[in-house]
């Protein structure tokens, strides 16, 4: 039987290092983005003052909010308290193996399924869905309590743990499809990444450089993403383990590379941490060998994963039309057509199915039999079967239901899922289990970056001063910050904003009249220390559009800007903080009311949530996200010591 119980250990020490940043992220941001005076207050939401039965709230909006009322709080502090027991939860699963158990793991997704519940636009992001599903997998995978003399992997382990598997297959399956079914011209011109490190959310200081090579390593790069994500999953379930774990680290490349030139949050750590479903026991602890004669078994593996890669590598080179030119660079142009893409793809999504059915039977199989022949005494060997064939209908199930979704990548096979899994996968949709993926699925400004600027002035006819953000482009002489893993969502969804109209972003206008306010609490999201309005707010607020790109590499020596801009139009009309249409809007949506909020009774909680807000409120996000995971680790660290030394 393979050994997958440290494997597994490792996962879901580490899923809880990605809810550590997930919760500590949200936490940071609830006064500025859900506050009572926030740009979509959570109030909104939830109607604390409903008498309605619990079970009624719960199934109309599924929430822990619900419950502030019962410990004498409001929605914003509530989600304080949710936040702060996710971060404590998550830390203690980091830094101990006895708390990652399957009893953490629920109450962990309860928890950020209750903040996704009120998270509006500001968490409608495929890395917030994923890390539910990931979560709720968790469930599954961990044990129902912590034994420390487990050490031995259990029949069920490899069950479970496939499902993780199966998990990353269809995110970077989807991910590589997406991209050419989109029909996007730049995909398909293979110009995807000559554009990708300019136009992204929020690039780190190294996409600038990495936008700057040259355009054939470019075009070749973006071959090589497709080929890691379109070919090298389908030997996620290859049986032999060379071939995997070479799959592994081609993935953990490209993610290491993404982490490198953009800030996407936690996303690339989540799926680094699911990129261990491809590993066992022996890749961290190397068998050793009781003869020292020639393996045979041994070096036909390795032969056989060398003729896997090569087939790869030649079938790359003749539907890319990789050539070398005289000048000793790689030519590289995609050399099937999309009809022909569409037509493999309606064959293979089907294929794909049947390869993680006879890979689940497989291991469903070994696992059965493990439990048969491995396991010792009679009375073991039919509880160990009976817990095996458990997990095997419950892994079962969510394989069935994720076939919907997944299937949506193509109209063909999305048509013969059967109706009753459809009505199935619709009962249990709203909860997330299983999702569908596919990122940068069409890739913007061909011409240009878009940014909103924002500007604010006491005189309707200027000057106008800039609002700066603390991460997105602005200030054409600012460099950007790596903040990964946290996630400011202000400035992602004004990456989102430049992409649309103020009419398809209603949210603006309340960032608007939260500016004509001076509201301190949405000034904290931007950069405070360079508002131009810090004495008293502005009375008139506007929006322009304008047209980023990145500074030549001509002008890289001695160089004072990192961008170049021009402005394209206007993004929305002058606002002032009594403009009739606009506080008509938000009246409308509740964000401004007349009536008081539900009122905190518990003032002792309340005061300590305050205090533990004011202390961490001092320090800057991506530096606080990396301080408690050092902090973290140092114990770790710490705790294997002592116990090393107690044990000499």
């Amino acid at each position: 039987m393979v050994q997958v119980r440290y494997t597994r250990n490792l996962f879901l020490r580490g899923m809880c290092i990605i809810y550590l940043f997930a919760f500590l992220s949200f936490y940071i941001q609830i006064p500025g983005l859900y506050g009572d005076n926030g740009i979509l207050p959570a109030r909104t939401q939830l109607d604390l003052k409903n008498c309605a039965p619990m079970a009624h709230k719960l199934q109309q909006k599924p929430t822990l909010l619900w419950f502030a009322p019962y410990i004498g709080l409001n929605v914003e502090y509530m989600l304080d308290v949710v936040s702060l027991i996710g971060i404590v939860l998550s830390f203690a699963g980091f830094i101990s193996q006895k708390f990652c158990i399957a009893l953490v793991f629920a109450l962990l997704w309860a928890l950020y399924y209750s903040l996704y519940q009120i998270g509006q636009t500001f968490m409608w992001y495929q890395w917030d869905v994923l890390l539910l599903e990931a979560g709720f997998l968790c469930t599954l995978v961990a044990p129902f309590w912590y034994s420390q003399h487990g050490k031995i992997s259990t029949p069920s382990d490899a069950v479970t743990f496939w499902t993780v598997r199966w998990l990353l297959f269809r995110l970077m399956f989807s991910s590589g499809v997406v991209k050419l079914t989109s029909g996007c011209p730049v995909w398909w011109k293979l110009d995807a990444l000559n554009i990708h490190f300019q136009s992204q959310c929020i690039p780190t200081p190294l996409a600038w450089y990495a936008h700057h090579l040259p355009a054939w390593f470019l075009r070749f790069t973006t071959v090589i993403v497709n080929v890691l994500e379109l070919v090298v999953p389908f030997l996620f379930f290859f049986p032999n383990r060379k071939v995997r774990i070479a799959a592994f680290y081609s993935q953990v490349f490209l993610q290491v590379h993404i982490i490198a030139t953009g800030n996407y949050n936690f996303f690339n750590f989540l799926t680094i941490c699911l990129c261990t479903s491809l590993l066992d026991d022996q890749f961290f602890y190397k068998r050793k060998s009781k003869t020292t004669s020639f393996n045979f078994t041994k070096y036909l593996s390795t032969i056989l994963c060398i003729l896997v890669y090569a087939g790869i590598f030649y079938g790359t080179y003749v539907y890319y039309n990789l050539r070398i030119s005289d000048n000793w660079t790689i030519q590289s142009d995609i050399g099937f057509t999309q009809e022909q893409f569409d037509h493999v793809l309606s064959r293979i999504i089907p294929i794909s199915i049947y390869i993680g059915v006879i890979s689940l039977g497989i291991t469903v199989a070994n696992a059965i039999v493990a439990s048969l022949l491995a396991v010792k005494g009679l009375k073991n060997k039919i509880f160990t079967t009976f817990v095996t064939v458990l997990y095997t209908v419950a892994v079962c199930f969510i394989f069935a239901i994720s076939i919907v979704p997944y299937s949506t990548l193509h109209q063909a096979p999305n048509s013969t899922v059967p109706a009753q899994l459809k009505q199935v996968h619709k009962k249990v949709e709203h909860l997330h289990l299983v999702n569908s993926y596919g990122l940068f699925r069409r890739m913007s400004g061909v011409e240009g970056r878009p940014e909103v600027i924002i500007e604010g002035s006491d005189n309707i006819d200027g000057p106008w001063k800039e609002y700066e953000f603390l991460y997105k482009p602005g200030n054409v002489n600012n460099s950007l910050p790596f903040v990964a893993p946290h996630q400011p969502r202000l400035d992602w969804q004004m990456w989102f904003a430049a992409l649309g109209t103020y009419h398809q972003n209603p949210w603006l206008m309340s960032l608007a009249y939260r500016l004509l306010s001076g509201q301190s609490e949405v000034l904290n999201l931007m950069n405070n220390v360079e508002n131009p309005f810090r004495v008293k707010p502005p009375k008139y607020i506007k929006a322009s559009l304008y047209r980023y790109h990145y500074t030549p590499w001509s002008q890289s020596r001695g160089k004072q800007a990192w961008w170049t801009r021009e402005k394209i139009a206007e993004y929305f009309p002058i606002l002032s903080h009594d403009h009739p249409p606009l506080i008509e809007y938000l009246s409308k949506k509740k964000i401004i009311q007349d009536k008081p909020t539900y009122k905190v009774t518990n003032e002792p909680l309340k005061l300590f949530l305050d205090s533990v807000r004011s202390v961490i409120h001092k320090v800057e996000a991506s530096l606080l996200l990396w301080g408690v995971f050092t902090a973290g680790y140092a114990i770790i660290i710490t705790n294997y010591s002592s116990s090393v030394s107690k044990k000499k």
